[in-house]
Formats: structure tokens, C-alpha cells, sequence
């Protein structure tokens, strides 16, 4: 029985941070919808009875519709977590709702591929600020024992959009589906227009008493007396109360102007390397480019299900990864699950490369084409567990605190750019080396990464982020 209190109790505590962890992201599910909406919608803009006053969309402006979400990102990230600094992360994240609104809105007002092009990128502007500035919002009010699922819920409530779109795109016409999702922005600004701003930004800016208000909320302490809280709760209300009695435990608490000096000291120099090997195997891993290529890759292997369910199956494969995640990232934690992700995803593509080189040397394959698919399923449900979906979480929690914003929107400015390139580059790659060819480099570069995980990446489960930048 008291075990059974002690459990009522410890859920009674965290359950505004889950609260705060998905209200905040239902915008990243309208987002997710953006990235799945090309799959069906361009079955129908690019055939003959395309609404498009240009009549159907032609490849290559269908590669730039869903392409320059990418940009958008980028723009986005650097846009908003600026603004995160400026205003706040609860307001930064508010105003998210305004792009991804009007991105919705315009899709079935656009009349040409241009204005499509146009409203893909508003769109996408509210994904770079989503996946910029909501980890830093989770790690910034959650505690050390539930940090990792919320910091999950961002990749998982992406998932959910992108399946959402699949969903609707089966059964409805593409601007039906823009005016359902469309709801998404309002219902986002209802649920989070009552989360207060992180403790941490508030007390970064002097607002003590503010910043007591914040946490008390968040751990659900509100009208409980000091005296009854953990040690672990008085400390933190320690440190927010009396910062200049503090002044070890409040040592990141700095409001200057950030400058490349603040990125020069040991601990900013090792997080943001670990930052920048985790950006690059979370692209150049492939997994993400490669979606792109699910249609294809179910038609080599003599798969006759229409594109839409292939679609689907796929969306449903990454949104079971990414809910494992939030099971296992607080058990088994975030190192293991990378290391464990990124070899999975190497020994996948070495499977699919040989498929595919064998089948390009004449030999017949016919018996053992569900290999590939079989391979790329795992591949994409392993990913989403662990190289997909944990750098963001992983990311947020090494930075200190001063460039935390900065560093962060650096790192995602070059994920997005990445992102880009990798999309852009691939048919380029596939034509050139073959997919065999293009597949098994990326498996070389999933090694590296999970080389680089087992040697750099050090283990954030269950510690504070002080300790954390200790252990840096």
C-alpha cells in the first residue's frame, strides 16, 4: 500500500510537466501532418484532373513542394528560438500557431505550384521552431526522472501527424485534409495558452518570484509549505529564491548577451562537438532521406500494395518506434538506445544493399524480395527509437544553459541544411552508384556514428543537468 502511495504521489507530481510536454506538442502533430501530405495529395495534383490552374504538377515541382519544408525549418529555427530568447519559450512557442495555421489555410487556396511552393514554406517555419525550441521548453520545467519522455513526445507526436495525413489522405481529397489539420493550430493555442514559462528562463532573467510560481506549478507543489517538500524540491526553491546564496549551483545563471567566448570554455567546446556528431549521423544515417524512396523501394521488392497503404504502413512503423522510445529512454537510456539504433540501422542497409546488388548482378531473387521490405521496416522502426528521434533530447540536455538557445539553433540550422542536401542529393547518388551502391554508404556512415555515440556521447539518464555539465 505504500508503495502503491508513494506511486499515486510521484505521478500527482509530474503530471502538469506531462500536461505542459503534450499540450506543446499538438503544433509538432499539425507539423507532422505537413511532412505526410505530399505522400497522397500529389497522386491527386499530379494527374490530369489536377484543381491546379497549371494543370498537373510536374516531378520536379513536386520535388520543390515537398522539399522546401526544409528550408522553411531552417529559417524557422533560427527565427524562433531567437524569439525564445527574447520573449520566452511559452510565447516563442504560442506564435507557432500563426505559420502553421496560415500554411494549412493557404494549401487549398494555392492555384499554381508557385503559391504551394510559397505556403509549404510558412508551414514549414513552424517545424524548425517546434523542433528548435520545445526541447529546450521540456528540459528547461521537467525533472530529472521524467525529462527523457517528455523530450520523446517531440518525434512521437511528429509521427502521429505524419500517419494523421496518411490517414486522411486515403480517404479525403488534399484540401479537405488541409482544412481538417487546419483545426490542429487552434486547438494548440487553447490547450497551451495556461502553461506558465520555464522556472529557468524566468529566474535567467531576475523574475524570482515568478520563477517560484513556474515550478511550484510544474511539480505540482502549489499549496504545500516548504518545510514539506523533498530535498530535491527545496533546493530548487532554493536556488531560484536566493540565487546570490547560491552562486555555485546558480553559476549558468547569466542574462548578457551571448558571444563566441561563451562557446570557447571546455564544457561549451564538448557539448556542441557531441551535438554536431549527433546532427550528422541523424542525417547522414540516411533513414530520413530514404522515406522518399518507400514507394520505390515496395515496387522493386514486388510489392503490390498502392502507394497510400505503403505509405501507411510505414507511418504506423514509426509511430510504434518512436513510443518505444518513450518506454525504454528512461530504462534503458539514451547512449544505449543510440548505439543500439544506429548499429540496427547499419546492419538493415547492409542487408538491403547486398539485396539490391545481387539483383544487379542477374542473379534471380524472386523467392527472398520481401528481404528488402522486411529490412526497411526494421531499419525505420529502429531508427525511430533511437538515432531519429533522441540527438533532439540529448541535445537540449548537454547544452549549458547561456547558449543553450544559440547552441541549439546552430545545430538545428545545420540539421535543416542537411536535410536539404541529403533529399536533393539522393537521386543524384542513386543514379550515379546505384541503390545498392548509395544504401551501402549510407551503412558505412551509420557505423561511424555508432563509433562516435559509444566513444563521445555520454549517458544523461537520471541526472541533473548540473551533473551533466560536470561530467562535460
Amino acid at each position: 500500500m505504500d508503495k502503491q502511495t508513494r506511486t499515486m504521489n510521484k505521478t500527482g507530481d509530474v503530471k502538469f510537466q506531462y500536461l505542459a510536454g503534450i499540450f506543446a506538442n499538438i503544433v509538432t502533430i499539425s507539423f507532422g501532418a505537413y511532412c505526410g501530405w505530399p505522400s497522397s495529395s500529389f497522386l491527386e495534383l499530379g494527374s490530369d484532373a489536377s484543381p491546379l490552374e497549371t494543370g498537373a504538377l510536374s516531378e520536379q515541382d513536386q520535388g520543390n513542394v515537398a522539399s522546401v519544408i526544409s528550408l522553411g525549418g531552417l529559417v524557422g529555427n533560427v527565427f524562433f528560438l531567437w524569439l525564445a530568447d527574447k520573449i520566452g519559450r511559452r510565447r516563442s512557442l504560442l506564435l507557432l500557431a500563426v505559420p502553421s495555421l496560415l500554411g494549412w489555410i493557404g494549401i487549398p487556396l494555392a492555384r499554381n505550384p508557385t503559391q504551394l511552393i510559397a505556403v509549404r514554406f510558412i508551414g514549414g517555419t513552424a517545424g524548425g521552431g517546434c523542433f528548435g525550441v520545445i526541447p529546450i521548453y521540456t528540459a528547461e520545467l521537467a525533472e530529472d526522472s521524467v525529462r527523457g519522455i517528455l523530450g520523446t513526445l517531440l518525434v512521437l507526436s511528429c509521427n502521429l501527424g505524419v500517419i494523421l495525413a496518411f490517414v486522411l489522405g486515403f480517404y479525403f481529397n488534399y484540401a479537405t485534409v488541409a482544412w481538417i489539420v487546419s483545426a490542429l493550430s487552434v486547438v494548440f493555442v487553447v490547450c497551451f495558452w495556461f502553461m506558465p514559462e520555464t522556472p529557468q528562463y524566468l529566474a535567467q532573467h531576475h523574475k524570482l518570484q515568478e520563477a517560484e510560481k513556474a515550478l511550484r506549478y510544474y511539480r505540482n507543489i502549489r499549496s504545500r509549505a516548504s518545510k514539506e517538500l523533498s530535498e530535491q524540491l527545496q533546493l530548487e526553491l532554493h536556488k531560484l529564491r536566493a540565487p546570490e546564496k547560491a552562486e555555485e549551483a546558480c553559476a549558468d545563471i547569466d542574462d548578457t548577451p551571448v558571444t563566441w567566448h561563451d562557446f570557447a570554455n571546455t564544457k561549451a567546446r564538448k557539448a556542441c562537438f557531441i551535438g554536431l556528431g549527433l546532427v550528422m549521423a541523424n542525417q547522414a544515417c540516411g533513414c530520413f532521406a530514404m522515406l522518399s524512396y518507400t514507394a520505390l523501394i515496395f515496387h522493386m521488392s514486388g510489392s503490390s500494395l498502392p502507394p497510400a497503404v505503403c505509405a501507411i504502413i510505414v507511418g504506423v512503423i514509426q509511430l510504434v518506434g518512436s513510443y518505444v522510445a518513450t518506454l525504454l529512454v528512461e530504462r534503458a537510456g539514451r547512449k544505449l538506445l543510440l548505439l543500439i539504433s544506429a548499429v540496427g540501422i547499419c546492419l538493415s542497409q547492409v542487408v538491403m544493399g547486398c539485396h539490391s546488388y545481387v539483383k544487379v548482378l542477374g542473379h534471380d531473387t524472386n523467392g527472398f524480395d520481401w528481404v528488402p521490405i522486411a529490412a526497411f521496416s526494421f531499419m525505420l522502426f529502429i531508427a525511430a527509437w533511437g538515432l531519429l528521434s533522441l540527438p533532439f533530447l540529448v541535445i537540449s540536455e548537454i547544452l549549458p544553459p547561456k547558449i543553450r538557445s544559440t547552441g541549439n539553433m546552430l545545430l538545428m540550422s545545420l540539421l535543416w541544411g542537411l536535410s536539404v542536401f541529403m533529399i536533393k542529393i539522393l537521386p543524384l547518388m542513386t543514379a550515379a552508384w546505384g541503390m545498392h551502391g548509395t544504401v551501402l554508404l549510407f551503412a558505412c556512415c551509420s557505423l561511424c556514428g555508432a563509433v562516435f555515440i559509444a566513444i563521445f556521447v555520454p549517458e544523461t539518464k537520471g541526472k541533473t543537468i548540473e551533473t551533466i555539465l560536470a561530467n562535460l
